[in-house]
């Protein structure tokens, strides 16, 4: 008879107690979890983007300049001045971007919200395509041209066709967000069949669709009969985006279909095989072609669907904001808002969408900030280079704050001893 017995690994170090964590302890590793990812960042890149904003409010502000000047003798007097003008242009910020405590009842005080996802709609859905671009190691920053393409294509359907209601909404959407498609498609193609970098191809062809729209408004098939102005004829209501909320607000069908793509783009990136084949090549394109992946095709695909996303925002700004016609402005510098946002939301779609509509709140704020307390609106653009200086650099933000840096070794821990002994079996008879 033989019994087979197995004795207990040889432990090192002191044995853990009942009840408690193990060292450098559970707290400390989820507090390192955070203030060592990306989205902590982010939120401190803006804080710090607000603070120094703030100072520059300060400094502008005519109450604060004037008691500056007896600020030795009565110092009081200069920071109160500094309080008071950098908390009313904040608390008109958020009066003009979330709610405005100043009105009688909570249906016209709860306007300002439906304006800030107004200004986020083409924001969001511009960034996502930027993002998208950044997933697969591509630099679109053509937003411009693809837009004025999409506009252009959506908006003559928009004008131009006699369609039933609802079906000339779908096809002038159809036609903008196909024309974004192509247009960002066109700089995928040449990057896969002839390498060209996807920056310049897109810098030159946003030169190329700004003259080429400019010039359809004037001469071509998008001029306004019997006007001399760049501008197209007003979009037919049967291809208007509907309201969301009524005529009283702006806040119109573009939204909802910026909701869906943010969920399309994500369920794309995390849980397609396309999205995987995508995050491969980003990741490393010469691994990603060892592995069999076709790097050229999904450079293809990639520019497509981000144009497409990027038209988008183009045809929101024809049907839902610009109905009455566009002009070859009908961008608006959305195209170049699209990186800061794709940069702020870390190209993660649900980032994108979040940082939207923060720049949306930016946008519909500062006006409010400007004419109730005379803020110059560029300190608002200030405020959003800023930010994306800060992204750009995280080693300043970890170092203003005082956070550890990822991948570094805990601060007093000790390397735990390698565990050499196995269980060995005894046989005994």
């Amino acid at each position: 008879m033989s019994e087979t017995l197995q004795t207990p690994p040889v432990s090192s170090g002191k044995p853990a107690q009942p009840g408690q964590p193990d060292q450098p302890g559970r707290v400390y590793q989820i507090f390192r979890e955070i203030t060592t990812g990306n989205a902590i960042i982010s939120v401190l890149a803006v804080l710090l983007a607000l603070l120094v904003g703030a100072i520059l409010i300060a400094f502008t502000n005519e109450d604060v300049q004037k008691a500056s000047v007896y600020f030795f003798s009565r110092p009081g007097d200069t920071v109160v001045a500094a309080w008071n003008s950098v908390s009313g242009a904040y608390s008109a910020l958020f009066q003009g971007s979330v709610y405005n405590f100043r009105k009688p009842d909570f249906a016209s005080g709860i306007k300002p919200l439906t304006e800030t996802l107004t200004f986020a709609t083409p924001l969001i859905a511009a960034g996502l395509g930027v993002a998208l671009g950044f997933r697969v190691g591509l630099f679109n920053i053509g937003g411009r041209g693809q837009m004025l393409i999409a506009a252009a294509l959506g908006g003559w359907v928009a004008f131009a066709l006699d369609l039933p209601a609802g079906i000339h909404l779908v096809v002038a959407l159809v036609v903008g967000v196909a024309g974004g498609a192509l247009w960002g498609g066109l700089v995928g193609l040449l990057k896969a069949r002839t390498g060209a970098h996807e920056v310049i191809t897109t810098i030159m062809l946003n030169y190329v669709a700004y003259y080429l729209v400019s010039y359809l408004l004037r001469d071509g098939f998008l001029k306004t009969p019997g006007s001399n102005n760049p501008q197209s004829p007003a979009s037919k209501p049967t291809a208007v985006f509907p309201d969301l909320l009524g005529p009283t607000y702006n806040l119109h069908l573009g939204f909802i279909l910026v909701i869906i793509a943010t969920i399309f783009t994500w369920w794309l990136l995390s849980r397609s095989n396309l999205g995987f084949q995508f995050r491969a090549v980003g990741l490393n394109p010469h691994a990603a072609r060892v592995a069999g992946i076709s790097v050229d095709r999904m450079y293809v695909y990639a520019m497509l669907l981000s144009g497409g996303l990027v038209g988008l925002a183009g045809i929101n700004q024809v049907l839902g904001t610009s109905t009455s016609g566009f002009d070859a402005g009908i961008d608006s510098g959305i195209g170049f808002d699209a990186i800061t946002v794709a940069l702020l939301g870390r190209s993660r779609p649900w980032g994108v969408f979040a940082a939207g509509i923060l720049f949306g709140a930016f946008k519909a704020g500062g006006f409010s900030m400007q004419a109730a307390e005379g803020v110059p609106i560029d300190i608002v653009l200030i405020v959003q280079s800023l930010i994306v200086l800060f992204i750009a650099a995280p080693p300043l933000v970890r170092a203003i704050f005082r956070l550890p840096t990822p991948g570094q070794k805990t601060p007093g821990a000790k390397t735990p001893r390698k565990r050499t002994t196995t269980p060995t079996e005894v046989v005994a008879s």
